[in-house]
């Protein structure tokens, strides 16, 4: 992974997909990107229901939706990578692209989300992550537009109207 102080933009970083393989986040320049840090054991782990929606209705319009496993909140992302992509594929049939388990705050929080909590965004503003299914919204030029809390469902008003509005 690179270091966060050379990176303007998401599409800047090189990740690790949930099977091990590097994806260079470049492959989504030009497109709307959900960023969502994600748990299998987590009272909001239904959201993967509703994330999912949204990338079937968006994806040929430009949206991806990027997930990836945390455990830093409560433990509720315990298991392997293996073990997070069967469970996202038999209870959610997720087929967005997941990434290998993150750390999304303190020392060891991964660049990518150094980079994302650093910004002052709306609706939330900067800072830590607060819990698992945090979403962060960049356009297709790299840029952080937005950030909901865990609460807001993938389905909210405000959410789709902006990610409606980056994809015309």
């Amino acid at each position: 992974m690179n270091s966060a102080n050379a990176h303007d933009h998401l599409t800047d970083f090189k990740m690790e997909s949930i099977d091990g393989k590097s994806v260079d986040l470049a492959q989504y320049k030009g497109k709307v990107i959900l960023v969502v840090n994600v748990a299998s054991a987590c009272g909001l782990t239904p959201q993967y229901e509703g994330l999912e929606a949204l990338y079937e209705k968006y994806k040929d319009k430009g949206l991806v939706v990027l997930g990836f496993p945390c455990n830093q909140f409560g433990k509720q992302e315990p298991g392997t990578s293996a073990e997070i992509q069967a469970f996202c594929k038999s209870n959610y049939d997720v087929s967005f692209p997941m990434f290998a388990k993150v750390e999304v705050n303190g020392e060891e929080a991964c660049p990518l989300y150094k980079h994302l909590t650093a910004v002052d965004t709306k609706p939330k503003g900067a800072g830590k992550v607060s819990w698992n299914f945090e979403k962060f919204l960049v356009d297709g030029h790299g840029h952080v537009v937005g950030r909901y809390s865990p609460q807001t469902e993938p389905d909210d008003a405000e959410l789709t109207q902006q990610i409606e509005s980056l994809l015309k």
